[in-house]
């Protein structure tokens, strides 16, 4: 008799344990999830954008419309991957006069990576990390 009360007394705990200790582990796995996904994200867009960039550049008949056509092919890669224009930052480099036949341009793409589900700290997200990619091309010698 004295069993049977006993296991009727600690009927049902476990359920209690398992809810609050699956809550306790699985939100922050969860958000580290997000968080790396987010991470990942902000990866392939800078590596796309500097990539297209580069390549929209040297194609271009003067320097203003290669840096206009170049922050186009940017601002598309990263809407692709849902950042915004202006979270990156875009730098275009020449070795010598940067649309002359066979020079190089190198064009690097940094962005801020965002935590996700944070909201805005005076007017800016919170980052988590910055990640950066460089492209370079080499202009056509004969056009």
């Amino acid at each position: 008799m004295v069993c049977a009360t006993r296991r009727s007394d600690e009927s049902g705990s476990a359920v209690v344990e398992f809810v609050f200790l699956g809550v306790l582990l699985l939100v922050p796995v969860v958000y580290l999830v997000l968080a790396v996904g987010q991470l990942q994200a902000g990866s392939f867009a800078v590596v796309g954008a500097a990539d297209q960039a580069a390549k929209v550049y040297v194609d271009a008949p003067t320097p203003q419309e290669a840096e206009a056509r170049a922050r186009e092919a940017t601002d598309i890669a990263l809407s692709d991957f849902g950042f915004s224009q202006g979270q990156a930052l875009l730098d275009i480099a020449c070795t010598s006069e940067c649309l002359a036949p066979g020079s190089t341009v190198t064009v690097t793409v940094r962005l801020d990576v965002p935590l996700p589900l944070m909201p805005t700290v005076a007017g800016s997200y919170p980052s988590a990390v910055t990640v950066d990619a460089v492209a370079t091309q080499v202009v056509e010698r004969f056009g």
